[in-house]
């Protein structure tokens, strides 16, 4: 495993912002790090990073315990942390000459103009980083975080700022990036967790409260939207009184979302309904729960 986290918590005087958190990051594999605001996302990686230290418990990156090898293990990973700290006056190829020469690193020059194209900043290359917009600042990060080559990255907001073009061509980066490497990244962009990990691990209040597959997470809401079309106005009551409905909710006239408890498909059941009925359906879909909801539920059930 190229990350394992055990029971490693984190305290603050009385307060808690890391509870006895354990996950295990295999080599290859892109997860999203995901929780409300102060629920311990920057907290954790800034103690992968080996940045402040854990209360208690244990890192491993590599297979090197982050306790004793805190400077080995930083060789090995990338970090672009929430608030991107630059030196705003320095110029593009100037700083990320001066963070190869932190990890000596041979060849710089080629090394620097190579991570200048891979990122997209080669427009803005010759100008001073305090003269640049947040999104191309965000770029600078990344290619920070990327001039070693690290093993593994841990990425606290990296498409915070971005344009829409920006944010195709950085998810394009990680996506690459993430089939070699271990990428860790924290975002509230729900559709970049969808379109980027397969992997999603889920935190509330320093506390642990979800990791899978993403595409699984989905699932978890305990509830089957049924999106219904029938051929004539029916009463809300006379569907609402079904006994495998929770609720349902009117979209228009002759359209409704039904909504019915468990993950079993209810097409079978609502057929046999209509068929004893007056009503005919016309059209019938499962409605695809979005991670937006299943992460609202997950973290308000916590709160």
């Amino acid at each position: 495993m190229s990350i394992v986290v055990k029971e490693v918590t984190k305290q603050y005087g009385s307060q808690w912002a890391l509870d006895h958190v354990s996950f295990e990051i295999p080599k290859g594999q892109i997860v999203g790090f995901l929780g409300p605001n102060g629920a311990g996302k920057s907290t954790m990686m800034k103690i992968i990073t080996s940045f402040i230290p854990p209360s208690s418990g244990s890192i491993e990156v590599n297979g090197l315990d982050i306790s004793d090898n805190s400077m080995e293990t930083r060789r090995v990973i990338g970090y672009l942390p929430e608030h991107n700290p630059l030196y705003l006056e320095m110029y593009v190829r100037e700083y990320l000459s001066f963070i190869a020469g932190i990890y000596q690193l041979s060849n710089v020059r080629s090394k620097v103009e190579a991570m200048i194209e891979r990122v997209g900043l080669g427009i803005e290359a010759h100008k001073k980083i305090g003269t640049l917009s947040k999104g191309y600042r965000q770029r600078i990060g990344l290619a920070q975080a990327l001039i070693h080559d690290p093993q593994v990255l841990i990425l606290d907001e990296p498409t915070s700022g971005l344009d829409p073009n920006q944010l195709i061509e950085i998810r394009g980066l990680i996506k690459e990036v993430g089939k070699e490497k271990t990428v860790m990244f924290s975002t509230h962009i729900m559709q970049e967790v969808e379109a980027l990990c397969q992997r999603t691990i889920i935190i509330n209040r320093g506390k642990l409260v979800q990791d899978g597959e993403t595409q699984s997470l989905k699932q978890l809401g305990g509830q089957t939207i049924l999106q219904l079309e029938l051929d004539q106005i029916v009463n809300e009551k006379v569907l609402s009184q079904l006994p495998f409905v929770l609720k349902v909710n009117r979209i228009t006239d002759f359209q409704w979302e039904v909504v019915a408890k468990g993950d079993e498909d209810i097409r079978i059941k609502m057929a046999d309904w209509a068929a004893s009925s007056p009503y005919r359906i016309l059209t019938m879909n499962v409605k695809e729960q979005r991670l937006e909801d299943v992460f609202k539920d997950l973290t308000s059930a916590q709160s």
